[in-house]
């Protein structure tokens, strides 16, 4: 299951986000259950809620002057409760204007929810050839 917010790149609009997707489910062979949050509603998502408020208090003040800077800040975020979190540079390159045609849309295996089935659906794994 995954839960995203509605915009971004993994909007529910995004045919890419879609697309790999379809590629993690038939590589894993998992069936992936997809619920994005309406409009405006990031604050339901309860990782980002209990989390980011912690992040914020923590480098309130400093400034943000290099991704090392906001990588350490973020990494020693924690709270008397036990949250402890961990953060690290990502140095992949990634390409960027990838298009989905709509061949390539239509072989994912989809099947939408009957409650909003534009936000939520599910992405079940094909068989390898």
């Amino acid at each position: 299951m995954i839960t995203a917010d509605c915009g971004g790149s993994n909007s529910y609009r995004s045919r890419l986000w879609k697309l790999k997707l379809q590629e993690l489910a038939t590589q894993t062979g998992k069936t992936i259950h997809v619920c994005h949050f309406p409009p405006g509603t990031s604050k339901w998502n309860k990782i980002e809620h209990r989390l980011f408020c912690h992040i914020t208090q923590n480098w309130r003040g400093r400034p943000l002057t290099s991704l090392q800077v906001v990588i350490n800040l973020i990494r020693n975020t924690t709270t008397t409760q036990g949250l402890e979190v961990e953060a690290r540079l990502d140095p992949n390159l990634y390409k960027t204007g990838i298009k989905v045609t709509d061949q390539e849309l239509d072989t994912i295996a989809i099947e939408r929810n009957s409650f909003h089935g534009e936000w939520n659906y599910i992405i079940k794994p094909k068989a390898v050839s």
